[in-house]
This record gives C-alpha cells, structure tokens and sequence, in this order.
C-alpha cells in the first residue's frame, strides 16, 4: 500500500518554526556575546575603576549583582542557540524541550520577572514611570506568551510538521514531558544553589542564616544532593523522586521560617556588605515575609512538581520497552 496514501493532511507550520527558530538564534548569539563583554563591569567596581568603592569584591551585593547577570546570558546562550538550531532544521527533539522550556516557565516565571525587573531597577537607575510603563512587556513574558506558545506546540499541525519533516525518534521523546519539567527545575536550583555562594555562602537553616565555610559546606551538599537528585529523576529511579520529596520538604520549610523569622536588617547584618551597600539597601522597603514569599512559592511550586511526577516513576514491567526507564542518548 502506498504509504503517501496514509499521510494525514495537515496545516504545514515551518514558516512559523522557521521564524521562531531565528528569533532563538539571535538571542542565543545576543546572550552568547554579552556575556563575556558582561565581565568587564568587574574592572569598573575594581580599585582605580570609575565606580570603585570600599567593599566590593567576593561577597559584597554588585559583584553577586554583576555574576548573576553573566550567568544568566550563559544559561540563556546554552539554551536558545541549540533550540534555534533544531527549529530552523525542524528537529523533533526541538518541540520536547519546547515544551519543557515552557513549562518550567510556568512555573518559575514569577520570581525570574521580579528578578529582572530587580536589575532594571537597581542596575539600570530606571524611573518609576519607565518601570510602571515595562509592566505590560512582563505581563507579555509571563504569563500570555508562555500560554500561546505552548497551545501552538502542543496543537495537532505544529506536531505532524515536525514529524512530517523528521520522521526519526528520538530519545528525548521516551521521557515525559513532566520529567523533562523537573530536570530544568532541579538543574535550575542546581545553578541557584551556586549563585548563593556569592553572598557570603547565605543559607537559610530552620531559623537563622548561616554563613561564611559553614554556609558554604550546607550549600555545597545541597548541590551534591539536588546533582544526585537530578540524575535520578532523569533515570526515573525511585528513590530519586522520594529523596526529591524529601528534600525540598525541608529546604522549603527552612527557608520560609527563617525568612518569616528575620527581618530585613537581620538579613544585612548577617550578609554584612560593603557599607555604601548596606547603607543603600537598608532603605529598600522589604521584609522577611516577602522573601519568604520569594523563595518559598517557587520551591513549593517544584515540590508539587515532584509529587505530580509520581506516576511515571512506578515500577515498569519488564514486558514494557526498558528505554522508557534507561532512555540513551
């Protein structure tokens, strides 16, 4: 029988993907470019640096301020540039992590636009009126964009032009999607966990922050666990989505008691920056329930991730193709 016979006909979407594609390529590029040019604001806080000031170095609030933003460019090249690439050639594997991409925006694209309105803010020296004017563009970013894009990725003819262009199977299609969902989320505390180390190695421990070589030995085996965590969820083992559970039970419960627990001024003191940092950010009008906030609802949020991806870690029978549990690459 003629296989062309078979083809079910569909709205052919390339056009669209093609745009998209180039769209992801230039930020990738963007991002890839940026963030090496990025590192040289270190040299203008450095001593003889035009905004030098007593203080900053490893530790102080703008030297975490200016990595932060580094890392994001990298994270954002790391990203974007492959996902271009698969769009433009229609690979099928571009749709998956699409749609794991968006997903994980659902989920943490709440602090990440209040991270980056942040830095509009506190970087940029930007007016009220202008960030009042930005909230439109962030209500783009989250949550309508996300929403459309993941209906037109999920539709009927945005699947069949991908299939109809790379009839190959990949492996990346034999894990859930809302396992891929949680790799990002885990990689992305992975990286968080990290960041922390640049202020003073802050850790939020049942009540108080510790710091310093303690702080820093709490974050560096919570990023050995979440590493551990994270292979195993790809693995879809068992004991990983109930070390997963168990995990961010108590990372969540720690950091809301001890943000509730500590205001403002306590966190200040314990970071102790640099004095014109301390002195500038002792006027920002944030208290511990806000922080709390800040970091409870998106840890909250991964831990009913974890306990929704419950059903694709039950026992597979052995009748079942082993791949859905050892997917290779």
């Amino acid at each position: 029988m003629n296989r062309t016979a078979k083809r079910v006909p569909f709205k052919d979407r390339s056009r669209i993907l093609d745009a998209i594609g180039i769209l992801l390529l230039l930020l990738g590029l963007s991002c890839a470019a940026l963030g090496p040019a990025e590192l040289y604001c270190f040299y203008f806080f450095t001593e003889g640096g035009r905004f030098h000031y007593q203080g900053f170095g490893f530790g102080s609030f703008m030297f975490a301020f200016i990595a932060v933003q580094i890392v994001g460019y990298y994270v954002i090249a790391f990203l974007c540039i492959p996902l271009g690439y698969g769009h433009l050639r229609l690979r099928r594997w571009a749709r998956t992590l699409s749609l794991a991409g968006l997903g994980f925006w659902f989920i943490m694209g709440v602090p990440l636009v209040i991270t980056f309105l942040a830095i509009l803010v506190l970087a940029k020296d930007m007016s009220m009126v202008t960030v009042l004017a930005m909230l439109p563009l962030m209500a783009l970013l989250y949550p309508v964009l996300p929403a459309v894009l993941t209906r037109f990725y999920r539709s009927r003819d945005v699947k069949l032009t991908f299939e109809a262009r790379d009839p190959k199977s990949y492996w990346t299609e034999q894990l859930p999607s809302a396992i891929w969902v949680l790799c990002f989320l885990l990689t992305f505390w992975i990286i968080a966990l990290h960041l922390a180390i640049l202020l003073r190695g802050a850790f939020p421990l049942f009540g108080m922050l510790v710091t310093e070589l303690p702080g820093i030995l709490l974050l560096d085996a919570s990023i050995l666990v979440v590493a551990a965590l994270t292979w195993g969820t790809f693995r879809l083992q068992v004991w990983a989505w109930w070390g997963a559970v168990a995990y961010f039970c108590v990372l969540t419960l720690s950091t809301i008691s001890t943000f509730l627990r500590l205001g403002w001024s306590d966190i200040l003191d314990a970071l102790k920056f640099a004095p014109l940092e301390a002195n500038a950010l002792a006027g920002v009008p944030i208290r511990g329930i806000h922080l709390a906030a800040f970091f409870g609802v998106p840890l909250a949020a991964t831990l009913g991730c974890i306990i929704y991806s419950k059903r694709f870690f039950a026992p597979i029978p052995d009748t079942q193709d082993a791949r859905l549990r050892h997917p290779q690459p």
